[in-house]
């Protein structure tokens, strides 16, 4: 529900749940657990400081999370659902996507757990004794890049929802469901006042506050819903262009060369890429004694995984990781998305095609039907699978097991890399602490070209993704993988996001923007088809904001539900 529970001071609000789980523990938004605090705490420097911090943390039970991605990627034209059974209702449409799933609650209730930490900092700033003015202002700054980020989610999501933009003090059961309209001028209005105050700069002194070009970046994605929005406007997709623009020309980001670098674990995820990153720890002491500090850790890294523990040859490790198999790739993606792997190496860099053997011995239970045993040594290839078919004697003559697409299932499928976490304590640990890269460039420049593609100017929107296949290509195929103008279409622009974002926590919320969520999951996704509605183009309210609000005078809670739920 909307913070409708919240006490008179600080110490209640879960001993400063909003103000003591800061961003990170790398060194940066130093956070300081205080047992016992009183309102008045706030407006001292340490107070200030650790409220402003604390206001990030609500960014980790989106991101980087299991309840973040069934909200953005289950149920696409990318993916559909894997052997395990958690939330499936995301994936089916069906009677599961109800207001009472766990995750829905969650997300809903932490991120206004987030915009009233926002909403505090704003309006206790000016009293603050201790802090300079300048430092006053990024802060306040800050907190309009997350109120309006925390927002932007929660419109997407759901719709319009109570807009809160003053400090929610005491419990209260007014509530009401702002309009399109509203919402989007709240959201811009307190992005474009951040402009002035955030850092002028690609990565914060502080590493992991908002900049102003992670706020330019968050506008020009506002600008691009809202172009297809009911309140859409003439200009929406050419400030969407120019902030894109801003954010590419101004701050000295810089593609990598390799796409595969881009997700490098460790000191590899603070690159010129990266225009704002959600902060996780290694540390297993502070996920376990306090996790309002890490959450769960990025746990991405579970839930794209195949069943390859229980095949021959092969036992869990911290490696190969801990397959929760929740997220299978749809065949659309696989044959047409990732189609070209003679000049495009994303489809070798996203997936993962060869296992080697970490229990040698000799094995009869075997998926490969061209072969009834298999021996291997340690270090041996267990698994290999070339993404294409192959015949029952091309198998036959390998000492592995060949997965192949016509044996694909729930269980096997190939494997998503880009949030493996191998610097995990053990085998069986969950919490990853690979940073979660929310905005990088290469999004950017697809955003550019989406705008340039609507405004008409095929051949600028070309080069933008032309920028982005370049750096993907093998080497020497560079020219091979540029487009020329009549190829920069919208259907092409969908693909091209699929092969760059693939599990980046975007196609849902990129379909639903374009308008062809029911389409394109009708036509690409089976496990769907049969559910998917426009209704579906937002999410169930959860059912405790509809019952802890007033009731009119039908008995009726005046937060209703959405329509079709």
């Amino acid at each position: 529900m909307t913070r409708t529970y919240l006490s008179k001071s600080f110490k209640t609000l879960s001993i400063l749940a909003f103000l003591f789980i800061g961003q990170s523990c790398k060194d940066l938004l130093d956070e300081k657990v205080i047992s016992s605090i009183s309102d008045e705490y706030m407006t001292t420097a340490a107070g200030f400081n650790s409220a402003s911090n604390a206001a990030y943390s609500s960014l980790r039970n989106f991101y980087g999370t299991e309840r973040g991605l069934s909200m953005t990627e289950y149920g696409t034209d990318l993916y559909s659902a894997g052997a395990d059974g958690s939330y499936k209702g995301f994936h089916f449409y069906d009677s599961q996507l109800i207001g009472t799933v766990t995750i829905i609650q969650e997300v809903w209730e932490e991120l206004y757990k987030g915009i009233n930490t926002c909403n505090a900092v704003i309006e206790r700033a000016a009293g603050v004794a201790g802090v300079t003015d300048a430092v006053k202002t990024q802060r306040v700054a800050e907190m309009k890049f997350l109120r309006a980020h925390y927002y932007f989610i929660l419109f997407q999501e759901f719709g319009g929802v109570d807009l809160r933009l003053t400090e929610t003090i005491i419990p209260t059961k007014t509530t009401k469901r702002a309009s399109d309209a509203e919402m989007y001028a709240a959201i811009i209005k307190d992005l474009e006042e951040s402009l002035p105050g955030l850092e002028n700069k690609a990565k914060s002194a502080d590493y992991g506050r908002a900049t102003k070009a992670a706020a330019e970046h968050l506008l020009a994605k506002v600008y691009l819903a809202k172009a297809t929005s009911s309140v859409k406007a003439a200009d929406d997709y050419s400030k969407a262009a120019t902030y894109a623009q801003n954010v590419i020309n101004n701050y000295g980001f810089k593609l990598l060369p390799d796409f595969a670098s881009v997700f490098a674990q460790g000191a590899g995820e603070i690159n010129d890429e990266v225009i704002f990153a959600v902060q996780y720890t290694t540390d297993p002491l502070t996920n376990i004694s306090d996790p309002t500090t890490n959450g769960n850790g990025n746990n991405l890294h579970l839930l794209f995984g195949m069943q390859y523990d229980v095949q021959a040859g092969m036992v869990r490790d911290i490696f190969y990781g801990r397959p929760f198999k929740r997220l299978k790739p749809t065949p659309y993606t696989l044959e047409t998305v990732f189609k070209d792997r003679v000049n495009d190496s994303r489809y070798k860099k996203t997936f993962r095609d060869t296992w080697l053997s970490n229990s040698p011995g000799t094995f009869t239970n075997v998926f490969d039907n061209s072969k009834k045993s298999v021996t291997f040594k340690a270090g041996d290839t267990t698994i290999f699978i070339p993404g294409v078919e192959w015949t029952l004697a091309q198998r036959a003559a390998k000492p592995y097991q060949v997965l192949v697409p016509s044996l694909y299932n729930l269980s096997l499928f190939p494997t998503l890399v880009k949030f493996m976490d191998p610097l995990r304590i053990d085998k069986t640990y969950e919490p990853g602490s690979r940073d979660y890269l929310a905005f990088r460039l290469a999004d950017t420049y697809l955003m550019l070209a989406e705008a340039q593609i609507k405004l008409g100017k095929p051949a600028d929107a070309a080069a933008s993704i032309n920028m982005v296949r370049r750096r993907a290509a093998f080497a020497g195929k560079e020219t091979a993988m540029e487009i020329t103008a009549a190829d920069a279409t919208m259907e092409f622009l969908m693909e091209e996001r699929g092969r760059e974002l693939l599990g980046e926590q975007t196609r849902w919320l990129d379909l639903k923007r374009w308008g062809v969520l029911v389409e394109r999951v009708k036509k690409y996704n089976t496990d769907a088809v049969a559910n998917i509605k426009e209704t579906h183009n937002l999410r169930p309210i959860p059912q405790t904001q509809i019952d802890r609000s007033d009731k009119g005078t039908d008995g009726a809670s005046v937060f209703p539900q959405n329509p079709g739920y």
